[in-house]
C-alpha cells in the first residue's frame, strides 16, 4: 500500500473510447479523443486485442497515428502493446513515428498477451511471453539510442528516433505475481487492471513494490489504476449498469467463484467517495477510465458520464 500522503498530488484523468468497433471509424474515434481533450483529460488510450470479433485492436499505433492529427495536447497511451508477438525493430520504428508525429506525446504501456489462442496464432509459447518481452524491449531501447544493428559492413542505424529522449515513457500492464514481479524488477509503473477489486489491487502493489525494492528500483511517480467508472444521477440507469458489470464479471469467473466490485458507478457524490478510497488505500494519482463494456449503454450515456468525470475531478 502507497503511502496516504500521497493523495494530495493531484489527480490525471485518462481515457478509453467509449464507442469502438470493428468498423475502425477514423472519424468517430478522433472526435471522442478531441472531446477528451476539450474535457481535460490528461491522456487518451488504446488497449490491444486480436481476434476478439468486433471489439478487435489488433494496431493501437496506428490508430494512434489517426488521433495524433486531431489533437494537440493530450497524451496517447497504449494500455497493452503487445511486444512478444513482434518483430523489435519493427516495434521500435513504430514506436519512434508516432512519437515524432504527436510531438513527443506517446506513452508506452506494454503486454505480454494472456490469451492462449491469441499468443498460439503468432507462435508463442506461454511460458516464453515474458522473456520475449524483456528481450524485444532490450533491443528496442538499444535502437533508440542509436544502437548499430546488423553486422559487418552492413550494420544500420535506426531512424527516426523517438522525439521523447531517451524514449517515451514505458508502463507496464501486469496481470498476476509473475507479471508484477516483472514489472517491478523493470521498474516501470504498474498499470492494473480493471478487472481487480480494490482489495487485490492492494495485495498486487504490496507485491509489486516488494519486486522493485528486491532490485533497487525507485518508486515511480505514477499510481496508475485502469477501472470501469459511471457518473449519472439516474438511479434506475447507475443499478441497470452495475448489474450488466455484474453479470460480465460473472462470464469471466470460473464456477461460483465470488465476483468482487471492480468499478465505480454512481452520482457524483458516491464516485467522488469511492476515489477518495483508491486515494487513501492505494495512493492512486492517475485514473485511466474505461467504459462499461455492457450491452444497452448508449455512447451518449457514455459521453455524459466522461463529461460529469471531468467536471467532478476538476472541480475538488
Amino acid at each position: 500500500m502507497q503511502a496516504a500522503s500521497q493523495q494530495t498530488n493531484p489527480l490525471r484523468l485518462g481515457i478509453t473510447p467509449w464507442h469502438i468497433s470493428s468498423a475502425m471509424d477514423a472519424n468517430a474515434l478522433c472526435t471522442q479523443a478531441e472531446l477528451a481533450e476539450q474535457c481535460g483529460y490528461h491522456s487518451f488510450w488504446l488497449p490491444e486485442s486480436h481476434f476478439a470479433g468486433p471489439t478487435s485492436i489488433p494496431e493501437p499505433i496506428l490508430l494512434l497515428a489517426a488521433v495524433a492529427a486531431r489533437t494537440t495536447t493530450i497524451k496517447l497511451g497504449t494500455t497493452s502493446y503487445l511486444l512478444p508477438i513482434r518483430n523489435a525493430l519493427q516495434a521500435a520504428e513504430q514506436v519512434a513515428v508516432l512519437d515524432q508525429l504527436s510531438g513527443g506525446r506517446l506513452i508506452l504501456g506494454l503486454g505480454r498477451g494472456f490469451q492462449k489462442t491469441m499468443l498460439d496464432a503468432f507462435n508463442v509459447k506461454p511460458n516464453e511471453k515474458r522473456e520475449l518481452l524483456e528481450r524485444n524491449l532490450t533491443a528496442m531501447k538499444a535502437a533508440w539510442a542509436g544502437g548499430v544493428f546488423g553486422s559487418g559492413e552492413v550494420g544500420t542505424v535506426m531512424s527516426p528516433l523517438p522525439l521523447q529522449q531517451p524514449h517515451p515513457p514505458i508502463w507496464m500492464a501486469a496481470f498476476g505475481p509473475k507479471a508484477l514481479a516483472q514489472a517491478g524488477k523493470m521498474g516501470a509503473p504498474y498499470l492494473a487492471s480493471p478487472m481487480e477489486s480494490l482489495q487485490q489491487l492492494e495485495k498486487n502493489y504490496a507485491l509489486y513494490n516488494a519486486a522493485l525494492d528486491d532490485h533497487s528500483q525507485s518508486r515511480p511517480s505514477e499510481i496508475a489504476v485502469m477501472r470501469t467508472v459511471f457518473v449519472s444521477d439516474d438511479k434506475a440507469l447507475c443499478e441497470k449498469t452495475i448489474h450488466g458489470l455484474e453479470q460480465l464479471a460473472s462470464t469471466l469467473k470460473p464456477g461460483n467463484t465470488r465476483i468482487e466490485k471492480s468499478w465505480i458507478v454512481g452520482n457524483a457524490e458516491e464516485v467522488a467517495c469511492e476515489i477518495q478510497q483508491y486515494r487513501e488505500r492505494l495512493g492512486m494519482n492517475y485514473l485511466i477510465v474505461a467504459r462499461p463494456r455492457i450491452k444497452g449503454l448508449s455512447p451518449q450515456c457514455a459521453q455524459q458520464s466522461m463529461r460529469a468525470l471531468a467536471e467532478l475531478v476538476a472541480s475538488s
